[in-house]
C-alpha cells in the first residue's frame, strides 16, 4: 500500500503528464512564468557555469539560460510528458532526466547552482530535497527556489485544503518555516523576498 507522500507524487506526476502539452499557456504555467525573470536575474547575479533545475517541467527557464555562452545546463522532472516538450524547446547539449527530487542521479559537488521554479511546493519531503540539493552542490553553491505564497491567515486555511487536492500541491510556505529548513539543510546566507501577492524567491548557499 502506498504512503500519502508517495500518493502526492502520483497526483503531480499525473497532473503534469496530463497538460504537459498545455501547460504553458495554463494558470499554472502564467503563475511559473511571473517567476522566470527573477529567478534568471538572480543566477546571472550569482555568475555560475553549471547549473541544475529540478522540477524544471517544459525546459523555458533552461531555455532562457542556453542562450548564455559557456555555462552547462540539466534539468530533472517526474513527468516524462513534461520533459519531452523541453527537449522540443532545448538542444541536445541540455542534460535532462526523468527522476524523483529526493534522489539526484548525480554524484556529489557537482553543480555551481541549483534552480527550482514553482514546484517546490509539490514535495512531500522538504527537507529531503533541500539535503540533495546541498550535496550535488560544489561547496558554496547557490540556489534560488521560487514558489507560490499566501498571506497568513489565508495561507494555513489553503495549507488543510490541500490534502483533498488532485494536483500533487503538498504545502505553501512562509518566509520563516522555508528560511528555518534551508539553515537545517545546510544552507546559510538566506535571502528571501516577495515578489507580489502569490509568489517569493528564495536564495541560499551552502556551506560544506
Amino acid at each position: 500500500m502506498k504512503s500519502s507522500k508517495e500518493i502526492y507524487k502520483d497526483k503531480s506526476k499525473q497532473t503534469f503528464n496530463n497538460q504537459a502539452n498545455i501547460y504553458d499557456s495554463t494558470y499554472y504555467g502564467k503563475h511559473a512564468k511571473k517567476l522566470y525573470n527573477s529567478v534568471v536575474e538572480e543566477i546571472n547575479g550569482f555568475k555560475c557555469r553549471k547549473i541544475l533545475d529540478v522540477g524544471c517541467g517544459t525546459g523555458t527557464v533552461l531555455s532562457i539560460l542556453s542562450k548564455k555562452d559557456s555555462i552547462c545546463l540539466a534539468g530533472i522532472d517526474l513527468s516524462k510528458d513534461m520533459l519531452n516538450i523541453a527537449r522540443q524547446k532545448l538542444n541536445k547539449n541540455v542534460e535532462l532526466k526523468i527522476g524523483d527530487s529526493e534522489q539526484l542521479p548525480w554524484y556529489n559537488d557537482i553543480f555551481d547552482a541549483i534552480i527550482c521554479t514553482d514546484s517546490f511546493h509539490h514535495y512531500p519531503e522538504p527537507e529531503k530535497v533541500l539535503s540533495e540539493m546541498a550535496r550535488v552542490l560544489k561547496d558554496k553553491g547557490h540556489l534560488v527556489i521560487g514558489d507560490p505564497w499566501m498571506i497568513s491567515p489565508l495561507r494555513q486555511v489553503f495549507n488543510l485544503q490541500l490534502k483533498y487536492s488532485k494536483s500533487g500541491d503538498y504545502r505553501i510556505y512562509s518566509k520563516l518555516e522555508i528560511s528555518r529548513m534551508l539553515v537545517k539543510c545546510g544552507f546559510n546566507s538566506v535571502n528571501w523576498n516577495r515578489l507580489n501577492y502569490s509568489s517569493f524567491v528564495v536564495t541560499a548557499e551552502v556551506n560544506k
